[in-house]
Parts: C-alpha cells; sequence; structure tokens
C-alpha cells in the first residue's frame, strides 16, 4: 500500500515537496516513481529511482523535479521547484514492488493534487 501526500496550491515559480509512503507486506521494492494525470490528458511519467540510484525525468520536469528514495526503500519524494501552470495535476507514486508471496506487482497511491496557478 502506498499514501501520498503533500499536494496543495502553489503560484508560479513556487516550490512543493511530495511524500510517499510504503506499508503491508512488502519484501522489496525495487523502482519508486512518481506519474501524474492532468485533465483530460494520459497518465504521465515524472520520475523514478531505481536500485541502480540512476534517477530518471520527463524532459518536461528535468532541471527542476528531484526524486528522492529512503527509509530502506520504504519512502520517496518529489521535491518540485520553479512550479509552472503546466505541472497542474494529480501526481501518484508508484513501486515496482515484490510482496512477501514473492509476487511483483505495480503498487500506485491514492493521488495528490497539485495546482499551480499563474
Amino acid at each position: 500500500q502506498l499514501q501520498a501526500s503533500g499536494g496543495g496550491l502553489v503560484e508560479a515559480g513556487g516550490s512543493l515537496s511530495l511524500s510517499c509512503a510504503a506499508s503491508g507486506s512488502i519484501y522489496s521494492i525495487d523502482v519508486m516513481g512518481w506519474y501524474r494525470q492532468a485533465p483530460g490528458k494520459q497518465r504521465e511519467l515524472v520520475a523514478t529511482f531505481g536500485r541502480d540510484r540512476n534517477p530518471t525525468y520527463a524532459d518536461s520536469v528535468r532541471g527542476r523535479f528531484t526524486i528522492s528514495v529512503y527509509n530502506n526503500w520504504r519512502r520517496s519524494y518529489l521535491q518540485m521547484n520553479s512550479l509552472k501552470p503546466e505541472d497542474t495535476a494529480v501526481y501518484y507514486c508508484y513501486a515496482d514492488t515484490v510482496l512477501m508471496s514473492f509476487t511483483r506487482v505495480d503498487s500506485w497511491g491514492q493521488g495528490t493534487l497539485v495546482t499551480v496557478s499563474s
């Protein structure tokens, strides 16, 4: 289970930090990431962080957003700086999860709304 938090309303140019906490019968997590879905658009990848510790970013956020993973791969953060109105979306945290049953599943948080005003 993933629980996301930290969304809200911010003016353009401002910053927000999102947090995602993983809990439950987890054996391991190999990738944590963030996706977003703007109104009327498909869900898109924002950033991921894998065991190679080499983060990947969407071109639209590279240089402004930073993903990090802590607590033995049970928490991820997305620091968002220089926010733009086009960053407005519902943000979802994601984890490539191996359960205690050794089943691999895609885990998703409930989504947190980020609104950037112009």
